[in-house]
């Protein structure tokens, strides 16, 4: 989560300044949004219950390696990822100065820095969520989360 206003800073090390803290996102996908609507990832994640963050900020001082933070993500109660953020492609710090570069960051600001290996459209077949799965995430001193799949409305 962004913490100060903002834009085209200078270093990697100035970005961590601008960082308040982490936080647990679920980075939802709707995939035939996605892939039978022209392929636009932001189409499969602007849903209007995706994007679940929580269930608290943890400030950039109660996290002493940001980069030593285990990850998972389950479905009912099957293990589907997991991950750690040392094996990110791109840490939080380069996120923010490269997202500076190109639009103004403000407080408040979540910026998703992508998933962990197993997502479901990568396996050999395809598996993806169907309604009344239930969804248990969580990053190491960042807390967890549950969800519920909800069927078409």
């Amino acid at each position: 989560m962004i913490g100060r206003r903002t834009s085209y800073l200078d270093s990697v090390e100035e970005a961590r300044d601008a960082i308040a803290g982490y936080v647990v996102v679920n980075d939802v996908s709707e995939r035939a949004f996605q892939l039978e609507r022209g392929g636009q990832w932001a189409k499969g994640k602007s849903a209007e219950t995706f994007n679940p963050a929580g269930p608290w900020l943890a400030t950039t001082d109660e996290i002493d390696d940001v980069l030593a933070l285990d990850m998972w993500l389950d479905v009912n109660g099957v293990r589907r990822q997991t991950g750690n953020t040392k094996t990110m492609i791109f840490d939080p710090y380069f996120i923010v100065h490269y997202l500076s570069q190109f639009l103004v960051l403000e407080p408040g600001d979540l910026i998703n820095t992508g998933t962990t290996p197993g997502v479901g459209m990568g396996l050999k077949p395809p598996v993806y969520l169907r309604p009344d799965d239930v969804m248990e995430l969580g990053i190491t001193r960042l807390g967890t989360q549950r969800q519920r799949v909800l069927g078409p409305r």
